[in-house]
């Protein structure tokens, strides 16, 4: 049982910035913008919030200022997707373009202001986030164990955001704008909704999302902020296609690649799994393989927003 307590316990560590990332490319996506600038994001996100952390955490007590981090991080995620709107929805440049061009300026500028103020890219941090034994629940037999030890407030943040998120899209006039406008703009615009203000709309929700994404990636897994996400914001963009840009489908597809980076992670912690003669590099790259064979087999019967990637003129109703 410790083995499986084990491995829920790390598929959660990876599962749940996987399942953050993937909602807010959701949200970009189902208003018509492609978000392939997740990456990106995620590592502005992650720059700023290590940053502050890195700054005051001996000022401030452990969640708090985590709190706090997790705040700044979705603000500095918007401010980073805020270019990637403008050029894709007033400028109506090519969408992946634009998002390829976050990717290559988000790490770059994080190194660059990094080195600047500690002479060095990485930005070390303790640690203390981590919260051994939650009050009452953490006592409950099997589920204490398996969700309420050893365990980080992010995790309940993923979760909160995923019902927050199957809410606003689906029970709300909000949600059904943004929907209209990935699926058929003109109509929407015929109606009297905005189109460019629900994608801006769409496209921020991502950016804070992303950038909560990539803090929740690197708090349980380093002590240390390297200007990278190990290509997480690609593997989420994997998530939200096997997901059909649906929450409860994409709840399962980050599971699913998560339990994958589990095990490539902390297969030697694994009896069975460490006495097999099989190099290390093979466990390593299963989650990217896994992601290749999963889009070429569910990638045909995409359901992708119908006006995804098509920018809008409101002229041309």
């Amino acid at each position: 049982m410790s083995i499986i307590y084990f491995l829920v316990q790390q598929t959660m560590f990876f599962s749940i910035p996987l399942l953050i990332v993937a909602l807010g490319g959701m949200f970009s996506e189902r208003s018509g913008v492609i978000n392939i600038a997740l990456e990106g994001i995620m590592i502005m996100g992650a720059f700023a919030g290590i940053l502050f952390i890195n700054i005051f955490q001996g000022a401030l007590p452990g969640q708090p200022v985590l709190i706090i981090a997790l705040i700044i991080a979705a603000a500095a995620g918007m401010i980073t997707a805020l270019p990637h709107a403008y050029a894709s929805i007033n400028m109506k440049a090519d969408q992946v373009i634009s998002g390829t061009a976050i990717n290559m300026f988000a790490p770059a500028v994080a190194i660059y202001v990094a080195r600047i103020i500690r002479t060095v890219q990485q930005i070390p941090f303790v640690n203390q986030f981590r919260i051994e034994k939650v009050p009452v629940l953490g006592s409950v037999p099997v589920l204490g164990e398996l969700f309420f030890q050893n365990t980080y407030i992010t995790t309940y943040l993923g979760f909160a955001i995923l019902v927050v998120s199957w809410l606003a899209l689906y029970k709300t006039p909000f949600g059904l704008r943004l929907r209209s406008c990935g699926e058929h703009p003109q109509a929407a615009d015929s109606v009297g909704i905005n189109v460019y203000s629900m994608r801006y709309a769409g496209v921020m929700i991502s950016g804070a999302l992303a950038g909560i994404g990539g803090l929740v990636f690197v708090i349980p897994t380093s002590t240390n902020f390297n200007a990278t996400v190990s290509g997480y914001g690609f593997l989420a963009l994997a998530v939200l296609i096997f997901g059909q840009w649906k929450p409860g489908r994409i709840l399962m597809a980050a599971f699913f690649f998560g339990l994958m980076k589990a095990v490539a992670s902390s297969y030697s912690g694994i009896a069975f799994l460490k006495d097999i003669p099989i190099p290390s590099n093979f466990y390593k790259m299963a989650p990217y393989v896994a992601t290749l064979v999963v889009l070429a087999f569910t990638s045909r019967k995409s359901m992708a927003p119908r006006a995804e990637g098509i920018p809008y003129d409101q002229g041309s109703r």
